[in-house]
């Protein structure tokens, strides 16, 4: 059985080169994943902000939401 070795920096470079290919494949599925990213980062920060702040009533919500205060 024959055994191939291959240095480092060559296997650096085929890695690199073969991600860089797959992400350009799939371009679409990458942005997907960071955008998703984001929304969950952002969302948890509403969510702890939202723990951060008083309550307030069903009410409030609903007049803020059809503009009036």
């Amino acid at each position: 059985m024959a055994t191939a070795t291959i240095d480092e920096e060559r296997l650096k470079t085929l890695l690199k080169s073969a991600l860089g290919e797959a992400l350009e494949e799939h371009r679409d599925l990458v942005r997907e994943i960071v955008e998703e990213s984001l929304e969950e980062i952002v969302l948890s920060q509403a969510i702890k902000q939202g723990l951060e702040t008083p309550p307030v009533s069903r009410d409030q919500v609903f007049a803020i939401l059809e503009g009036g205060r």
